[in-house]
């Protein structure tokens, strides 16, 4: 192997790396030692920001395969043959927690896709969970509040959360997959993941559709129960990332299939519920999966920080040929995802090498701090004008988008035909579940109940409780038995 001087940032070599230039060999230490500030002045600022939310991921890239026709929905140039293929990276994560919480939390699960694509980076940023917690963008930051530190105690609060959740019935349909084993996946290689949001397909006639995205392990699902989730997380817990790399490295390459599903326009317009809705699912029996592709996740980042710490995603980033809908959550996160990442990396975070395209980039964006990629040289900082040859292509240009013709205000987003949120969660727990994933999930919510405290404990149990049986009778009463609650004391008192 060919040796390498040991260099400066700068380039310049040097020899002394371990000990600092001295006064005498007991003496103080001398300011022009510049070696002993650069290395101390750069470890200082190692750290960057962590993800206000999904700080604790692991990341693999991989590669999507096509393997069913889709043209009839989309034009996406990636879709456009069966067979075609890209290169990928996936981040897997924890929501609530911080950088070096456990693996095993209960918690859900992000699900993060860029597919580096001819056309741009497409960035698919979903969870393990086909839903989420609230509707409406406004309600998210106060929600992540409730997940993270009590700003008293900087402690975790049950409290916090179930008071939260017990004002906003909507949270009911994730707070049940919360509490069920699905809440502690065994690790990322054994959980579905979801883009949860309703987006758009466009075909080669401008034909719109609505769809949703799901991705269905081929290494089955597999959980932990409460008990052994929290027996992991004293035992290791990065449990979830070694099973990750300790898989690729033996080359046993965890799969995905891609399946979408879809409803047109017309039957949106009709649907039972608001389609856009992100604490609802799609019926299967109404809107069965259509394969799509597939995709091996068969190499690990060889530096984690460069390709995973680094690594920004954001729901706004798609390609011709898959497009947006009215869901105010993915609404909401156009704007927040790219915002979130200019303050974490950096205005320029796209050049960094895991986030840039690697095809073709032509753009008038110039300047701000650590633009790398020689800030366009002496080309135009401008358009139009009459130097460069950078033409725009109408042929990506999308058709209009159509509105429903309503006045624009603060509409109620649990007004009349949005306020159902017990029918879902209860065919959640009755249908879907299996005997033993019921036991579980009543265990499990009786676990996290047991720890509200504090003056508005039985305020806030029995609003909930309003809620589970709302959803289901028999629910309701065992979790009501399980945190020793005597209804008919609360009768007297209501």
């Amino acid at each position: 192997m060919e040796k390498k001087k040991l260099t400066t940032a700068s380039g310049i070599p040097y020899a002394e790396n371990e000990n600092s230039m001295s006064a005498g060999s007991r003496g103080p230490l001398l300011l022009q030692d510049f070696i002993l500030h650069e290395k101390m002045a750069h470890f200082n600022r190692e750290r960057i920001p962590e993800r206000v939310v999904h700080a604790k991921g692991t990341g693999a890239f991989g590669t999507f395969t096509v393997t069913a026709d889709i043209t009839m929905f989309t034009k996406a140039k990636l879709f456009g043959k069966v067979g075609n293929s890209c290169k990928m990276l996936i981040r897997f994560s924890t929501v609530g927690g911080e950088k070096g919480s456990a693996d095993t939390e209960r918690d859900p699960r992000g699900f993060a896709l860029k597919f580096y694509t001819e056309d741009g980076n497409w960035d698919l940023v979903g969870n393990n969970t086909p839903v989420f917690f609230v509707k409406d963008p406004k309600k998210f930051g106060d929600f992540i509040h409730t997940q993270k530190r009590d700003p008293k105690t900087n402690l975790k609060s049950p409290t916090m959360m179930w008071d939260f959740w017990s004002l906003n019935p909507e949270s009911l349909h994730q707070v049940m997959i919360l509490m069920s084993d699905r809440g502690t996946p065994f690790s990322y290689r054994h959980l579905h993941g979801f883009g949860s949001h309703t987006f758009s397909m466009l075909n080669a006639e401008n034909e719109k559709v609505w769809v949703k995205f799901h991705f269905i392990t081929q290494q089955g699902i597999k959980n932990f129960t409460g008990s052994e989730a929290n027996e992991m997380r004293g035992t290791d817990p990065d449990h979830a990332q070694r099973d990750l790399v300790d898989a690729i490295e033996r080359k046993d390459f965890p799969k995905w299939d891609m399946k979408i599903q879809v409803m047109t326009k017309e039957q949106a317009k009709t649907f039972a519920f608001n389609p856009f809705d992100l604490t609802k699912v799609w019926p299967h029996a109404d809107f069965p999966l259509i394969d799509a592709g597939t995709f091996e996740l068969n190499k690990i980042p060889l530096n984690y920080f460069a390709q995973v710490e680094q690594a920004a995603f954001a729901p706004a980033h798609v390609v011709d040929g898959i497009g947006y809908s009215p869901d105010k959550m993915l609404q909401g996160r156009l704007l927040s995802y790219p915002d979130a990442h200019r303050y974490r990396l950096g205005v320029n975070y796209e050049q960094i090498p895991v986030n840039k395209c690697p095809y073709i980039i032509n753009n008038y964006e110039r300047d701000g701090l650590m633009r790398i990629d020689g800030n366009g040289d002496d080309s135009p900082n401008y358009f139009p004008n009459s130097f460069d040859n950078i033409e725009i292509d109408e042929s990506y240009k999308e058709p209009a988008m159509e509105l429903d013709h309503q006045d624009a205000y603060w509409f109620d987003r649990n007004g009349p035909q949005d306020n159902d949120h017990y029918t879902q969660p209860g065919i959640l727990f009755r249908k879907t579940m299996t005997e033993e994933e019921r036991k579980n999930t009543i265990t499990n919510i009786i676990s996290a109940m047991s720890g509200i405290t504090g003056e508005k404990k039985n305020e806030i149990i029995n609003r909930q409780l309003c809620h589970f049986f709302r959803a289901d009778a028999g629910l309701g009463m065992a979790i009501t038995q399980g945190l020793g609650v005597n209804l008919d004391e609360n009768r007297m008192k209501h």
